[in-house]
């Protein structure tokens, strides 16, 4: 049986609890530190600093002597989740002391370490989706109030002197609907909300060049839902059928080409 060094006087009764078992699994399958370190992927100075109360072992190194020792894992995790209370509450006797490494081992098991990174990987990853879909459903509700802003400022000004004052603010039903006015000038088609031939335009966007691709949309028979002002889902499907309809790349996004084809479309 091994000569042990006495653990420090100051060890919390939890963590010595623990030391003193692993201890015991080590002499019951008589293996050096060099032997414990082979077998389960820890270094041998790891093995010794575990042992000897000078840092805590983690799970996996608890969970391999155990497997190694034939011991139940489960009952020495118990009193390893004990003493790490104890540990992180720095109820624990000696503070680390400059040279000493963290709890975790100077060498991981090599299978081990791809997990770790890919599950590093998918949390940032996650992360990241989250705060880009926040973001998306902040920019909207931005868009969507501006959007109502718009509808009251453009509704008020051609509003009858004696209003209805049983009608229900214009603004406060959503979404806001325009009036189309399509006008052949020159060859082209207006609606009288934009004269714009080349602004890109694509989902989630509002404002007059929205409402005059849906004006155009309409008049070429093709119907985008209301008029009004937002650029949803059955807008850019509407987009995208004029797309296939008129030979050009189908990405359901207003360019320079889908303008032109709006313009100069024959009423279907």
């Amino acid at each position: 049986m091994s000569r042990w060094k006495e653990l420090p006087a100051e060890l919390h009764p939890h963590v010595r609890h623990l030391i003193v078992r692993l201890r015991k699994l080590k002499d019951r399958g008589e293996l050096s530190t060099r032997q414990l370190a082979a077998k389960t992927g820890y270094s041998t100075k790891a093995w010794e600093r575990y042992l000897n109360g000078r840092s805590l072992p983690p799970r996996e190194a608890v969970e391999a002597i155990a497997r190694i020792s034939g011991d139940d894992p489960a009952r020495l995790l118990v009193l390893r989740e004990m003493a790490a209370e104890r540990w992180a509450e720095g109820d624990r006797t000696t503070p680390r002391t400059r040279h000493s490494a963290p709890t975790a081992p100077e060498h991981e098991p090599a299978e081990q370490q791809p997990y770790k990174r890919l599950l590093h990987a998918a949390i940032a990853v996650g992360a990241v989706a989250l705060v880009l879909s926040v973001s998306t459903t902040i920019l909207l509700a931005v868009q969507l109030a501006e959007a109502r802003a718009t509808a009251k400022t453009d509704r008020t000004g051609t509003a009858a002197t004696q209003p209805d004052i049983t009608a229900p603010d214009p603004a406060s039903v959503l979404p806001a609907l325009y009036t189309c006015r399509p006008k052949q000038t020159d060859g082209h088609w207006y609606a009288g909300h934009s004269h714009t031939q080349e602004t890109v335009v694509a989902y989630g966007q509002t404002g007059s060049e929205v409402i005059e691709a849906q004006c155009l949309l309409r008049r070429a028979g093709i119907s985008p839902g209301d008029v009004d002002g937002i650029y949803g889902p059955l807008t850019q499907r509407a987009v995208k059928r004029l797309q296939i309809r008129e030979g050009l790349a189908v990405d359901g996004v207003i360019g320079p080409h889908v303008w032109k084809a709006l313009r100069g479309a024959a009423q279907k």
